[in-house]
Order: C-alpha cells, then structure tokens, then sequence
C-alpha cells in the first residue's frame, strides 16, 4: 500500500499542471514544425515495372525491367498511343534513340509512381535493349492547393483520356472512402468525375472500344471494416461521363474486359473459399443488369488466383496472380482459357520475390508486373531512407515518413526515438548516429522533456490480453552498455504507451491491472514505488495516452462508446480526472488512435480511418489496416485536415519541437526491399472442413 503523504503530493502536483498557465517554452507556434510518421513496409518496397514475354520460356536474360530504379512505381497499363496523341506528349521532350535502333519503336507504359514525396501518373517510352534510352512525361499536372496532394491508382489510357482512381476530393462523411474515379483530357488537362458522389470506385478498366469502364464499387454497401477481399459489386457505366451505370455483378472485384461483352474478376467461393477468377458476359442485346449477366468460374479451387489480366480480343489466356499451397510468395502465371490450365511465368526466374498486379500488352505479346527491383537492379549501393519527405498541406510544416515504428522527437528536436521490432532505436535526424538502446521487444517512445536523454517505452508483446506481461520502461540514451533501463511498473498487467508530463515527474500510461485497460498515472524516475493514480475508471479500454506540453491535457483513444468492439474514438482528459470530452467521433466501427500534441498544445494529429479505405487491399503487400492515414485537428475539434494519401497503413504519428527542411534523409542502414505479402493470403482451404495457415515469409532482394 503506498502512503497517503505520497498520494496527496502526487495528486497536488497534478493539480499544479492543471492549473498552470503557459509559459513562454509553450507559446511556440505550429507552424515551422514537424510531423513523422510511420507507413507498414513502405520504406522497403523499392517497386518498380517488369515486363516478360508471354510465349517464350521466362528465364533472367528476357525478363526487361521498364521503369527506371529510383523511385516507387507500380500498377502498370500498356497504352495504345495515337501517333497524335504522342506527338503531343513529347512535344517538350526528347527520345534519344540508341545507336542502329532509329526503325525499332519503344515500349510505351503509363504506370503510378511516387516521387519527390507525392503521387503521379507518368507515361513512359523506352527501348527494349536499351532502356536507359528512355522518356518520362507526367500526365496529371500537379497543382499547388488543397486539392493537390492525393493518391492515384490504377491508370489506364483510352484514346486521348486518361482514366484513373484519385482521392482529392473529400467525402465530408467519417469512415467512407475518398476513392473515385476520374477522366482527364491529356490535351486540355480538362478532368471529370465519373463517380457520383456519395459512392466510392476502386480499380477502373476501360472496355477495348473505350465506350465502358468497369470497377468495384461501394455504391450500395459501404465500408465495414474489411481489409481482405472487399465484397464490393462491380458496376459498369459509360467512359465519357459515367452515366448509364449499372450493376453487373454482386460481389467481385478487379474487373478486366476482353471485349465489351465479356469481363473477368475475382472473388472468394462460397463453395470452397479459395479466391479464383470469374468471368461474366454482358448481353449483347436488350438490357444490361445483375440478372441478365451470365457468370462462369475460370480458375479451378486448390490455389488463390486473383488480379486478373486480359489483352483486347485475346480468349486463348488471361495473366492472374497467384498464391499456390507449397508456396509462401505471391507469383504471375499465366492461365489457358481453352486448355483450362495454368502456365508459370514468375516463379521459374525469381522464386523468393513477390510479383504483383499483372496487366497484358494490347498484342498480347508481353506481361507487365511489379515486384521488388532488388540487387541486381540497384543503381545505388543504398537508397534506403531514414526519413522520406512527403508534401505537406500543411504550410510551415513539414511532413516525413520514418523507417521505423512509434517515433518520438527528444525535446530539442535533434534525435529521434523509434522502435525497429524488435528493438528500440535513436537516431540523429539527420540519419547519423544510428543505434540501438534498448534489444529486447517493444512499443511505443516518449521523451522525458527535461531530463536529458531519457527515454521511456514498454516491452512486451504487442496486441495482447490485459493479463499479459508489458511493462513500462526508462532508458538512459547515452548508456552505451544498454545495462541502465529500468522497469518502472511491477505487476506485468500490459502496461503500456507511456507519456511524460512537461515538468518531466510524472508519466500517465495505460495498464491492464484491473482486468481492463485504463490510464493512470506514477512518478517518471521511481515507476509505481513512487506513486499511483489512477486516471480512468470502466470496463472498456482506454489506451495510447499523450500529455500535452502545458500539461493541462491528457489525449487518449477509447472504446467506452462500444466495449470490446474495436472501434475507438480519441478523448481529452485534465490530469486531475476532470473535464473528459470526446475530440474526433470516429463513425460506426471507425478508429482513430495515436494522439500527439503540436508544438504548441493547441492542435493533434492522429491516424484514422476517417478517410476508409483507398484500393482494393489484395492488390498491395501486407498491412494489418490498410486504411489508416493521417489528420490533424484543433482540440475545439475543428479545423480536422488529411495529410497523407495512400492505400497503405499510416500510424504512430509524432509532431516534433522543430522544423526539419523537407528533403529526404538516408538512412545509415544498407538494405532494401523486403516485404510480406498478405498474411490473410496464407490461409488455405483446407477440403472445405477448415483453413490451412502457411507462416508468411520475406521475400529475398532481387529473387
């Protein structure tokens, strides 16, 4: 039992941050500050576009890498270019052609990239035998603005219109999904929205004549949480305005056209749950719905076909990713519509490398992909990034992405502090000075603001029960024999998250010790021995605590709405237990957590589902939550602002002291490239009586 004369000065002492006024350290202004953040796996894709012959044996020396090495590219479309249309693409620019190739014509694709920290659609010409012969042209232009930061997908060309996926436009509505679809006029620039509004599409294709588009949509359903195969339905409307849009399909999605009667798609089996693909035919006379379309299974049960692929009036073969039974990486194949049987294209060169997304030349002479460009494709020894810079629609605010997990800024903003699994980290933020203080499984990083060199965080096991063993740490940065970390919690119930008071005495932390989790609060340097209070009282959790740097505010993700649900919303607290609000209502089933105050304690940013989910998830690597970006927002809850676009998982989020100037940081480690696919993938049928689990494996650099 602790004493009461320890109880009552710990209790006065909080009393005294509540009722203290700012000082002059907390009248820093947001502005000129800095946000990092953490993406799942993203530093470490290095994706670029690969392309194969579809009729000769795959082998090293005919598979052609086609996008040039340096920056994120994906999702690819070989285009049909009028010699006009051309001619008005590279009119600023110039096709150096290598010598005695004048007659040889190059090899045209329009793909998604991501470079100088934002998301573009570019069409590139390259050589065959050359391929440093080559030019780029962006085909979106990308203004200054609100509206100007968001991300695109799924590209496709028909005639002179670009077709593509885009999430600039703001749904207004919590947990729906800001994907659309949109044609651009290359010529004019002139775009138009061809979803309504109100209703997300995912994954356009655009029909051989160009008359139709096809995607997977949320027209009706909506959102629920999912992040393995949506059950969207696929709809179909008119290219040149998105009218006349019908329903063709329940549950499918990833459509591809072969012509403008006959789509193929994926799904999940109700039979035998394995995800295969489909293929639908439209009538070619009387009207087109759900109950006039007549659909077929392609691909048999006994492997994860999806993503499929088809080339205009080609019904010999469609190009499918797979995930077979005896293998643990995601693979191209090719599949024969008359012979019903599958031909491996990937996997014969490139075994232990994940291939993705495939898509087919308009002759059908060759098979597009991404995958990892690896060693042997590496211009530099190491481009792997420590900090990657993002735009920022922020002004004064710069905005990183950071290769690790749960980031915090030390007080003068010079180091940072991240957990690299399973380990803690520091690092100086200019990526020098990289080591490890603490070796052993961990989460979350806090700062003592005013001791020196003090870093708190947990160890344990990650998403655990409430009775499992987590505890808060302390652990002194310059200790080079890592011997000084001290445990500050006793009783092992998930303790976790900890956040330090600005006076640096106290930290307010999550703990299970009650058999649920709730926030209390004890001395920064003697843990519990010193003193506890409890903060929150119920049987719901409340979890992921942040202490605002005038100390009258505790910030904290609950779900005391709807226990055990996990949908949590983001609450503010005073440190004496008074004045609980609720700051950002998150939607039915939403979540939104990872609170970090601004600079100057007026503002949060925090990662939510607020924006729902961006592409279809089986089209990406593994991410336990695809769907979180983040936001910004004023604690009077206005002013609420999106910051990142993009179908991966943004979290942890930090908002530091000071500015770091927005270029990227190089990060001292020399690897790049490794990935998992998605875990739900290893799930296995098993002869309809149960699921089989194959343990996810990274892939190896360069296969």
């Amino acid at each position: 039992m602790k004493s009461t004369t320890v109880l009552t000065s710990l209790l006065s002492l909080l009393l005294t941050l509540f009722c203290a006024t700012d000082t002059a350290d907390h009248e820093t202004s947001t502005a000129s500050s800095s946000i990092i953040f953490t993406t799942l796996g993203k530093l470490d894709y290095a994706f670029d576009i690969f392309t194969l012959p579809a009729s000769d044996t795959p082998s090293v020396t005919n598979e052609i890498q086609i996008t040039d090495g340096t920056y994120l590219n994906f999702n690819g479309h070989f285009p049909s270019v009028s010699p006009s249309l051309l001619s008005f693409l590279l009119r600023d620019q110039a096709l150096i052609q290598p010598p005695g190739l004048h007659e040889s014509p190059p090899l045209q694709l329009i793909y998604v990239t991501e470079r100088n920290g934002s998301s573009n659609i570019y069409y590139d010409a390259v050589y065959f035998i050359d391929v440093s012969a080559r030019v780029q042209v962006p085909l979106l232009e990308i203004k200054q603005g609100k509206s100007a930061i968001s991300m695109k997908d799924k590209p496709s060309l028909s005639g002179e219109y670009l077709i593509y996926v885009s999430t600039h436009e703001d749904t207004g509505k919590p947990r729906t999904s800001w994907a659309a679809v949109y044609s651009t006029e290359l010529r004019t620039g002139l775009t138009r929205r061809l979803t309504p509004y109100g209703i997300a599409d995912f994954s356009p294709a655009v029909s051989p004549s160009g008359v139709y588009t096809a995607v997977a949509s949320y027209a009706e359903k909506g959102w629920d949480g999912e992040v393995e195969i949506l059950t969207t339905d696929i709809y179909v409307f008119l290219t040149r305005d998105g009218t006349q849009r019908v329903k063709v399909v329940e549950n499918g999605g990833w459509p591809s056209w072969v012509d403008d009667f006959t789509l193929f798609f994926h799904r999940r089996s109700e039979e035998d749950n394995w995800i295969s693909v489909y293929k639908a035919i439209l009538p070619q006379n009387g009207p087109i719905s759900t109950g006039s379309m007549t659909i077929q299974r392609v691909t048999p049960p006994g492997l994860h076909a999806f993503t499929p692929a088809t080339s205009p009036g080609n019904k010999k073969f469609i190009a499918v990713a797979t995930r077979r039974p005896n293998s643990s990486y995601r693979h191209i194949e090719l599949f024969d519509l008359v012979k019903n049987e599958f031909s491996e294209l990937t996997r014969l060169i490139s075994p232990k490398t994940h291939h993705l997304n495939p898509f087919i030349s308009p002759d059908s002479n060759r098979v597009g992909y991404h995958k990892c460009r690896g060693d042997r494709n590496r211009k530099d020894k190491n481009t792997h990034l420590l900090l990657e810079n993002l735009r920022s629609p922020l002004p004064d605010i710069s905005l990183f992405r950071i290769d690790g997990s749960f980031p915090s800024f030390s007080p003068k903003g010079d180091q940072i502090a991240f957990v690299d699994f399973p380990g803690v980290y520091v690092v100086n933020r200019d990526g020098s000075n990289r080591r490890q203080i603490y070796p052993e499984t961990a989460f979350s990083t806090s700062w003592n603001p005013v001791h020196e060199g003090v870093v708190y965080s947990s160890t344990g096991p990650t998403f655990a029960s409430e009775s499992t063993e987590v505890d808060i740490i302390s652990i002194h940065v310059d200790d080079v024999d890592q011997i000084s970390s001290k445990k500050l919690t006793t009783n092992g119930k998930n303790n976790a998250f900890p956040s330090v008071s600005p006076d640096g005495k106290l930290v307010v932390f999550r703990s299970g010790r009650t058999g649920y989790k709730n926030l209390y609060i004890m001395d920064a340097f003697e843990g519990e021995k010193g003193g506890l209070h409890r903060l929150t009282e119920g049987p719901w959790t409340d979890t992921m605590c942040n202490w605002s740097p005038d100390g009258n505010w505790i910030a904290f993700a609950s779900d005391r709405d709807d226990p055990g649900s996990g949908s949590f919303e983001l609450y503010l607290i005073h440190p004496n237990g008074t004045g609980l609000r609720k700051l950002v209502q998150s939607g039915l089933g939403g979540r939104t957590n990872h609170p970090s105050f601004s600079p100057d304690g007026k503002s949060i940013v925090f990662t939510s589902d607020y924006g729902g989910i961006s592409a279809e998830p089986i089209s990406n690597p593994h991410h336990y939550q695809p769907y979180g970006e983040i936001f910004t927002i004023k604690l009077d809850g206005s002013d609420l602002k999106r910051l990142t676009h993009n179908s991966f998982e943004d979290g942890t989020p930090a908002w530091g002291p000071t500015y770091i100037r927005p270029v990227d940081v190089a990060s001292p480690k020399n690897e790049e490239c490794a990935f998992e696919d998605c875990h739900w993938l290893n799930k296995m049928p098993n002869q309809g009586l149960g699921f089989t689990f194959l343990e996810p494996t990274k892939p190896q650099c360069g296969g």
